[in-house]
């Protein structure tokens, strides 16, 4: 029998006695998870140096008082790309914070062991909705250390992905409210900005995440409207969806604008295609069908996992006696559940061609994140029964030998954050990523040890050098000023790749600057005599509308709570 959470005339202390013991457990299983770590090194995983080097430069640029960056100043060696204006904020924020206060070999122990500990509470949060304490606490304990988890934590350190899985759960407790599933929830203006933030916040973690979130969320509400026969859920869940967009404005509508810019082509380049990925797919490259299968096998075992637990649950017995709407919400879990393991299969390739933007999860085993977070939903239903506590030692002593499997087949190295680090201080840099790259660039072609300013002839006709002189008066990210002493007209190249955003001025007038021919490196001619050279990267109008889109999301969704407030007051 589901036991509801306390009442709001419960004192907000009692209500935190009684979270010690759940964030006690899911603390004590998130250093379990990072355990492999204290004697092994750090796993570095596939994406371990993407995100790490993204941590270091964000911090770096806090130094310079940039406190949002959209540039990054030391990828592609000091090249830099616009990586900030299209990877998701809330990751490397959270991981750029943790390199200020920590060791650095601390950093990504902590990092994995507070987002699981997060995820664990508002699984929880979720699962207490929906069954007893006892069921709640045991499968929220069981997601923590779930099979994608430990794919992610070991093989992909995908960061900012198992950030927005923490998330996962908060995001479907306040889908299951808005569509009116649980017992104790009622009609309220401020149940649509209650589910708008944690769906803006999963966007705001990682894109592929954001992509398959709003498909999971419309799914469900479409199952609510046919179930309750009504389009008040489709229109409150419409716009659900459309407040959570604008809140997270600021990132969004930069991030579509300006791909326009970039090779944004490439995330779908050979090797992250759907239809390469589908469960146990196989490829001429070896070790990119063995990590497929090391997914797949990860997939697999959540979705055998969700069908056994959807059945040993009861739920759709003809002898259930709970309510309707509960019986709904489990109903619409399991039409969601069925729906992402099925995208993981092969035949649901026209679905991966034919729906917006679906291609971008690249992966389709990434799907695995729903069929966990509903799994969870149906084992805490049998976890709250009696002996039913074998369930979960059986499924913990079977996490066991996948997680050896999974410490077993990846990267280990005891210095990969130090290097890194070293790459920073010594301003070397690292390697850019190839949908970042501006386009009309390759950046595989930018010289590795270039000089912040180099003299080039004044046209590219000419063979001489001409005598120019250069004082580097400030070279930040996002503000580079220089003083030019030159006898004749010259060309100075900069160690940084064109990008609409980029302002140049000489001598307070702005100018376009050129490129070189084999690569887009910013070329600025300047004049005989002195000159002042600034290089600003300025706020375009998009990153400007966005910024405005946001705060007029946040505004009106403190107009709804005003409104909820007035309407709960009300006679």
């Amino acid at each position: 029998m589901t036991t509801p959470l306390p009442s709001p005339g419960v004192s907000d202390s009692r209500s935190c006695l009684h979270l010690l013991l759940p964030l006690g457990v899911f603390l004590l299983l998130s250093v379990l998870v990072v355990l492999p770590f204290f004697w092994l090194g750090t796993a570095s995983g596939h994406d371990f140096e993407f995100h790490a080097a993204s941590w270091l430069d964000a911090a770096q640029q806090w130094k310079e008082g940039v406190l949002y960056p959209r540039w990054t100043a030391l990828t592609n060696h000091g090249f830099g790309e616009p990586r900030f204006i299209f990877y998701p904020p809330l990751s490397w924020m959270l991981g750029a914070a943790l390199t200020l206060v920590l060791p650095d070999a601390a950093v990504p122990i902590v990092f994995v062991a507070l987002i699981q500990t997060l995820a664990g509470l508002s699984a929880y949060l979720l699962l207490r909705r929906l069954a007893s304490p006892r069921g709640a606490l045991l499968s929220a304990g069981l997601y923590v250390i779930n099979p994608n988890v430990l794919l992610m934590t070991y093989v992909r350190s995908d960061f900012a992905e198992q950030f927005a899985c923490a998330l996962f759960p908060l995001l479907l407790l306040a889908a299951l409210r808005l569509c009116e599933f649980l017992d104790d929830a009622r009609s309220s203006p401020l149940s649509i900005p209650l589910f708008a933030l944690p769906f803006a916040c999963v966007w705001l973690c990682n894109a592929p995440a954001g992509v398959i979130a709003s498909y999971s969320m419309a799914l469900l509400f479409a199952c609510a409207a046919l179930s309750q026969r009504s389009l008040r859920v489709l229109v409150r869940g419409g716009a659900g969806l459309a407040l959570g967009f604008g809140l997270a404005g600021l990132y969004l509508l930069p991030a579509a604008y300006e791909q326009r810019w970039v090779n944004i082509g490439q995330a779908l380049s050979s090797g992250l295609l759907p239809s390469q990925n589908f469960l146990f797919t196989s490829l001429d490259d070896v070790e990119h069908t063995w990590f497929n299968w090391i997914a797949s096998i990860c997939a697999l075992s959540l979705i055998v996992l969700f069908g056994l637990s959807a059945l040993a649950s009861r739920r759709f017995s003809s002898h259930e006696t709970s309510s309707a709407s509960n019986r709904r919400a489990f109903f619409s879990l399991l039409v969601l559940g069925a729906a992402a393991s099925l995208l993981t299969l092969r035949p649901a390739s026209p679905l991966w061609t034919h729906l917006p933007k679906l291609r971008f999860v690249q992966f389709p085993w990434r799907w695995m994140s729903i069929i966990a977070l509903v799994c969870s939903c149906f084992l805490a239903l049998i976890l709250q029964k009696r002996r039913a506590w074998l369930w979960f030692v059986a499924i913990f002593l079977l996490t066991v030998p996948l997680a050896a499997f999974l410490v077993t087949n990846t990267w280990w190295d005891e210095d990969e954050m130090s290097t890194l680090r070293d790459a920073v201080t010594s301003g070397h840099g690292f390697d850019g990523t190839d949908e970042y790259d501006p386009l009309g660039d390759d950046h595989l072609d930018l010289p590795l040890d270039a000089p912040l300013v180099k003299v080039l002839p004044a046209g590219p006709e000419d063979s001489a050098l001409p005598q120019v002189h250069t004082q580097i008066q400030r070279w930040t990210t996002e503000d580079k000023i220089f003083h030019v002493d030159a006898r004749s007209e010259a060309r100075l190249a900069m160690r940084v790749v064109n990008y609409p955003a980029w302002r140049v001025e000489v001598n307070g007038v702005r100018v376009s600057p050129g490129r070189l021919d084999d690569v887009n490196q910013m070329v600025v001619p300047v004049a005989p005599g002195s000159s002042q050279v600034r290089i600003r990267f300025g706020r375009t109008l998009d990153r400007t509308i966005g910024n405005a889109l946001s705060a007029f999301s946040v505004m009106l969704s403190f107009f709804l709570f005003w409104m909820s407030r007035w309407h709960r007051s009300s006679p």
